[in-house]
């Protein structure tokens, strides 16, 4: 296994500077957020991807996934919770569209920086919109991003989240067998597992062989605590637990920290989490 750490605890900070600034905590990778202020594909020019390929040369960080689980550049005024809109679950055909594209873009980043992944989320379900329904056009949406990215080897992971179409460790399986392509898994969030009340070394054992990758984060409770995300250590996980399922299994990845929760200090938690993971390593 290999540490990695996202950049979306960096949004005060360009992208280069942002992986300037993982490299120097020790880490082996880097996850991009693929949304502002850092890689928001409509107006990621060619200027932006030069900067992160000298930064990424400079640095000699992998990349260990294009995060697309958002696409709040979309708004001018974001309304709340808008996180996951469009969606590729979205009614409208044209939303649905702009979102599957984006998702494209993510994977033309992804294919140009040697990341092996991008994930993305489901989004929730909107008013109007049946589960059912809602499945549907995701499964629609996947067959053409999976199209995409075949060819490009790169695998789309889904990160499921509690409250989302997609919410838990048996919904995303399910939804791998029913899609049934090669290169569709799952980005295995240990902290959305733990809220939703899942056993962790359950959890990761269920989804061998279909990982792309992992985030890691502490929360406060444990098992259904306070969805938000802690250094580790600050919360009530068990890493032991976590570790151990994840060797028995034979998981060779990245485990990416994802600390949106720090943008004030982002170093602190850069370097007190490499600190209190640096020993699984």
């Amino acid at each position: 296994m290999k540490l990695a750490f996202s950049t979306n605890a960096y949004t005060n900070d360009t992208l280069p500077e942002a992986v300037r600034r993982i490299a120097a905590h020790g880490y082996e990778g880097v996850e991009l957020l693929g949304d502002t202020p850092h890689a928001y594909f409509p107006e990621f020019g060619a200027d932006d991807a030069a900067a992160l390929a000298d930064a990424l040369t400079e640095t000699d960080l992998a990349v260990s996934n294009i995060n697309a689980n958002t696409a709040t550049g979309y708004y001018d005024d974001a309304p709340p919770s808008s996180f996951f809109e469009p969606s590729v679950i979205n009614p409208d055909p044209d939303l649905r569209a702009w979102r599957v594209e984006y998702i494209k873009r993510a994977i033309d980043l992804a294919t140009s920086t040697g990341a092996p992944a991008v994930c993305l989320a489901t989004g929730r379900p909107l008013p109007g919109t049946l589960p059912d329904e809602a499945y549907q056009l995701l499964r629609d949406s996947l067959h053409d991003i999976l199209d995409y990215a075949e060819p490009r080897g790169v695998d789309v992971g889904i990160e499921f989240e509690p409250e989302l179409l997609i919410e838990c460790t048996d919904e995303v399986l399910t939804l791998i067998d029913d899609v049934g392509r090669d290169n569709l898994g799952v980005n295995l969030d240990i902290g959305h597992a733990a809220v939703y009340g899942e056993d962790l070394r359950e959890s990761i054992e269920q989804s061998a062989g279909h990982i792309t990758g992992v985030h890691l984060e502490d929360i406060a409770g444990g098992i259904r605590g306070k969805h938000y995300h802690l250094v580790p250590g600050d919360g009530d996980l068990d890493f032991d637990v976590v570790f151990d399922a994840l060797d028995s299994i034979g998981y060779d990845g990245f485990v990416t920290l994802e600390l949106y929760t720090y943008p004030d200090r982002p170093d602190e938690a850069a370097a007190r989490a490499f600190e209190a993971l640096a020993g699984y390593f």
